[in-house]
């Protein structure tokens, strides 16, 4: 594998030229970037990576929540459709709708993308019954789905869990600490399947977490 991309996130340089979509409060600290929301408790935010990636890749970085209640999510391989992004600006292009960060935007808006949540503690049954989710978009598509092995807050105890994405062409694995969550591969049936894009974090409003030590490697 080669190394396409690093991120410490550990100073505020480490963000100069993401683009933030919806109240981002990013705070470096000594472990890493603080994420929180800057609005209420219904502003919700997107942080995307300028740099657009292959079709095959690893995607990894080290997560920490520090408050709960919340949702954290990657999406990943997000694009425009071209005829609505003539200028091939991707999904930052002028021709699609603005995004201030509410999801339906994304999930059946106009990009394409996957997504994966995790630490699924926004909704009260997300938190009697914890999962790791993988959509697919545009349609809202829940294509995967596995156990959430992180604790609580309270039990984290500031500690980082290394997250992992594998997008090996319409192969998706993801992990946690190298546990295994899901495997799922494409067969289209929801639509063509996701190829090339960016990468941006979500979180759902109002939790806080750390993150650090991104990296994007090529299969």
């Amino acid at each position: 594998m080669t190394l396409l991309h690093r991120n410490p996130l550990a100073a505020a340089s480490d963000l100069d030229g993401w683009v933030a979509e919806g109240p981002v409060s990013a705070q470096p600290t000594d472990d890493g970037m603080l994420l929180a929301s800057a609005g209420g408790v219904d502003d919700h935010f997107t942080f995307w990576c300028r740099e657009a990636f292959g079709d095959r890749i690893r995607i990894s970085w080290e997560f920490s929540p520090r408050s709960e209640p919340g949702l954290a999510m990657l999406f990943f391989g997000a694009a425009a459709d071209a005829e609505q992004a003539p200028d091939a600006d991707g999904i930052f292009d002028d021709a699609l709708a603005p995004r201030d960060g509410a999801y339906p935007q994304y999930h059946s808006g106009d990009i394409r993308t996957l997504h994966v949540s995790y630490f699924r503690r926004r909704w009260e049954d997300e938190r009697a019954f914890h999962t790791c989710n993988l959509r697919k978009s545009p349609g809202f598509h829940l294509v995967s789905q596995g156990a959430d092995p992180l604790p609580p807050v309270v039990d984290a105890r500031e500690a980082f869990y290394r997250i992992e994405v594998v997008k090996d062409g319409p192969r998706v694995a993801f992990s946690i600490d190298d546990l295994p969550l899901f495997d799922w591969t494409d067969d289209e049936r929801t639509g063509p399947r996701i190829r090339a894009g960016r990468i941006g974090f979500r979180q759902m409003s109002p939790l806080v977490a750390c993150y650090r030590n991104l990296e994007v490697h090529s299969l």
